[in-house]
Order: C-alpha cells, then structure tokens, then sequence
C-alpha cells in the first residue's frame, strides 16, 4: 500500500503539459508530414553547404598550415584579428566598406518604392508591361557584362556619357580613374540594375491592399494622390521596415566582383573594401588564417548591426524580424 502511494506521488511529480504538448507535437507532425518532406532536401542543403563549412572557420584562431591540417596547425587565438586591426589602413577600409553601403542604402532604397506605386497607378497596361520590361531587364546581367557596359559608356575619350557632356559644353571627366568619382559610379549604376527587381516586392504588398478601402475613399472624394499617401504607402510600410533592416544588416558585405572589376590603380584608396582587401590576402598572398578571421569580423560586425537595427526597428515600429 505504501509502495503504491509512493509511486503515486512520484508520477504526480511529471508535469502533464509535458506528455500532452509531446503527443500534440506527434500528431502535428503525421498531420503536415507532406510539407516537412518539402523542407527536409532544402534543411540537407542548409546543413551541408551552409552550416557544414563553418568547421572550417576555426582557422581564424590558428597558424594554418596546409600539410598540418587545421587540428595540427598551431592555435594563435585572436592574433589574427589583431593584426587586422592594427593595420595602417584598417580604418580606411573599413570607412570605404560602410560608406559604399550606407551611400548605397540612401541612393537606392527610395526607388524601389517609388517605381512600385508609379506602375501600380499606371492605368496603360501598355505602358506598365514596357516599364516592367525596361526595368527588370539589368538585373539578370552578370557583374561582367555590367562592369563591360560600365567602362564602355564612362570611358573618357569614347565613352557616350563624356561625348554627350562635351556635346552640352562640359569638359570630359575621368570616371572611371578618378577616385572622387568611385563610389558614385558604384552606386547608382547598381541603382539601375536592381531597382525594377526590388520593386516586385512592392508591388506584391500593394496588390494585398483592400479594395473596399480605396473604393470608400474615392466615394469620399480622396484624389489619387491623397489614396496613394494615406492608404497604398502606410500598407507597404512594414515591408520597407523589413528590407530596411536586411539591407542594414549587410553593411559590410559589399558585393565584391563590381567592386574588383572597377578597381584600378588610380581610384584604389577609394575602392580598396573588406572583401577586396580578403581576396588580396588570402587568395592571393596565401595567408588563409588572416582572410578568415577578416570575414569573421566581417560577419560578426553585420550580425551586432542587424540586431541593433531589428531591435530599434521593434520598439518604435513593431514591426521586426523576430
């Protein structure tokens, strides 16, 4: 009798909620086991090829040495991110990495938006499917064709930009060589190239706005003007929040190919970034455990701001991306 009680006192000690939410997460998952069979090949892919090659990334803190292996080569802990941030030019990679995104950022987040609400007020199906067409085309070019374009239209002395600045009565200018003139150039040609691409995002949140609410207020006499300021941009809001965020969080991951294929001798304090600067060392120069720990704080660098940024997006917006 005494035994029966203690084993009843002790199987009163299991919480219930434990077994229950353990046998609604069984049920959960025969029900939608279609759907995780989806995501089970994309869950390999990430595990592989994403998660996988971070074993790798132990090499920052040691001496690499090929033959060795990474267990035998010798641990140095941080003496490689020191070395990074001791070096002459540190500050001024690191000003040209954020400075080309933050100029990227201002220069280029606007249009999206602006192009979205201009083809969804467009009334010629006509004109919108030609807009669309001319707009999205860019994207789907390569960094070397673009880069080609690049250096054919801005060259100084047969490029059709300087032909038509000489045509107004301007002087030719040195795009492509002067430094002053880098970041510009990098900027707003890829302005040109992604803007249509990013304003399918747009589009697909305007096309989630209520038709009632814009009927009502036409009824009401709102122009389209005032529908687009009050209904169409405060809907797309927390979809321009979020992308904000994302595009903050890469602050230091400027693309490196366009930056590499423009880069010359002349405009090179302007155009020497992180990413340029990790394929010199390491691809180049061999030292493996430098570059490493350079993309490290690359990476770790863009995590604290995308957290910082999520975080004062959440407080004074409610809107984030946990």
């Amino acid at each position: 009798m005494q035994k029966t009680r203690l084993q009843t006192s002790k199987a009163s000690l299991i919480p219930k909620h434990s077994s229950t939410r353990l046998q609604r997460l069984k049920r959960d998952i025969y029900a939608y086991r279609y759907i995780y069979l989806l995501m089970l090949p994309a869950l390999v892919y990430v595990s592989i090829f994403q998660y996988g090659p971070m074993y790798g990334a132990q090499i920052a803190f040691r001496d690499f040495r090929a033959r060795l292996g990474i267990w035998g080569s010798e641990w140095v802990g941080l003496e490689n991110f020191i070395r990074f941030f001791i070096y002459p030019s540190f500050w001024k990679i690191l000003r040209n990495t954020a400075g080309l995104s933050a100029y990227g950022i201002i220069a280029g987040f606007p249009m999206p938006v602006l192009l979205a609400l201009f083809l969804n007020e467009a009334r010629s199906r006509r004109l919108k499917k030609t807009v669309q067409m001319v707009t999205y085309a860019p994207y789907f070019l390569s960094s070397v064709v673009e880069c080609g374009l690049i250096l054919i239209f801005f060259h100084q002395t047969t490029g059709i930009v300087n032909n038509v600045i000489e045509l107004l009565g301007g002087t030719r200018t040195a795009f492509l060589t002067d430094p002053k003139w880098f970041k510009t150039l990098y900027v707003f040609t890829g302005v040109w190239k992604n803007t249509g691409w990013n304003a399918i995002i747009y589009l697909a949140a305007l096309s989630s706005v209520d038709q009632e609410c814009i009927e009502a207020a036409r009824v009401d006499g709102a122009s389209r003007f005032k529908i687009m300021l009050h209904i169409h941009i405060p809907h797309i809001i927390p979809t321009m929040i979020i992308l904000l965020i994302l595009s903050t969080g890469n602050i230091l991951s400027v693309g490196f190919e366009k930056v590499f294929l423009l880069q010359n001798d002349l405009n090179f304090d302007t155009s020497t970034i992180i990413s340029t600067y990790t394929y010199r060392v390491g691809m180049e120069g061999g030292e493996l455990s430098y570059s490493t720990a350079i993309g490290l704080f690359n990476s770790a660098v863009n995590v604290v701001v995308l957290l910082i940024v999520n975080a004062i997006a959440d407080r004074m917006t409610k809107t984030s991306l946990l």
